[in-house]
């Protein structure tokens, strides 16, 4: 573990952020480890693992960044919901524990691209005219699919399945699965149903009723204007998410977004 570099990036936006980063500097100090702890805004590579402290869109930006070092990021939550941690504030001796038993593994998690921009959740594209919908034309490989009269259009990962896609009456996608998801936002029409295509495919989003440009996000946090056909593909770049080894996604189902919970037992 010596020759290890561990780093711990921390959000300033969020309260007590830098004093658990602290925190988890002299835990990991303990084992006898190198640690170097850095902000949000200011990252760097050269780490060998990376402990995030945060809320998801935290560990968004840094799975994003860290994506092309092939290095592993670990959440520790101090948002809201914390979908992406494995961590919470209470149990981060423990969690300090597993990662430098090796008790953990690291998924690769499908990215996607526009341009030069990569979103680990989503792209959402929507047009620039703010409170009227649009009309969006798909296409996949270059054939024509259909057009939507919609708010806009969410061209989502498995790991985004259950972010903005999920409100938007999207699938919840299993995260290991090589798929892209479309998913309208707020359709007039009733036969507007989200998409579910292989990753390999290639997606495009144009108008054809004159608009003038599309809004885009990445996992709304980068933004862009153009007023070209936007084309959304996967990315040659992976994110890498260590999970402790007991993570099972059907328990964060249950646990975080209360799946199968009646409400009645989650206002209690």
């Amino acid at each position: 573990m010596k020759n290890i570099i561990f780093g711990i990036a921390y959000n300033p936006q969020i309260d007590h952020s830098a004093q658990v980063g602290l925190r988890l500097n002299a835990i990991l100090t303990e084992f006898d480890v190198n640690v170097e702890t850095l902000d949000i805004d200011n990252l760097k590579s050269g780490y060998d693992f990376v402990f995030v402290i945060g809320g998801d869109g935290t560990i968004l930006k840094c799975a994003r960044f860290y994506s092309k070092f092939l290095t592993p990021v670990f959440g520790i939550n101090l948002g809201r919901l914390g979908f992406l941690s494995q961590s919470s504030e209470a149990e981060l001796e423990k969690s300090v524990k597993n990662i430098i038993n090796g008790n953990f593994v690291v998924e690769d998690r499908l990215m996607l691209q526009y341009e030069n921009s990569i979103a680990l959740n989503d792209f959402v594209i929507k047009g620039s005219a703010t409170g009227r919908t649009s009309r969006f034309t798909l296409k996949i490989n270059n054939k024509s699919v259909c057009d939507y009269l919609a708010d806009g259009i969410i061209i989502s990962t498995p790991t985004g399945s259950t972010a903005y896609g999920l409100s938007a009456g999207g699938p919840v996608i299993f995260p290991a699965l090589n798929a892209i998801v479309v998913v309208p936002i707020c359709p007039h029409t009733l036969t507007a149903r989200p998409l579910v295509v292989p990753d390999s495919e290639v997606i495009c989003i144009s108008s054809n009723s004159g608009e003038k440009k599309y809004v885009i996000s990445a996992d709304g946090q980068e933004y862009f204007e153009t007023s070209s056909d936007i084309i959304i593909k996967k990315s040659e770049f992976s994110a890498k998410l260590a999970l402790l080894d007991d993570t099972d996604f059907y328990s964060i189902l249950r646990n975080k977004l209360h799946w199968g919970i009646s409400p009645a037992r989650i206002c209690k």
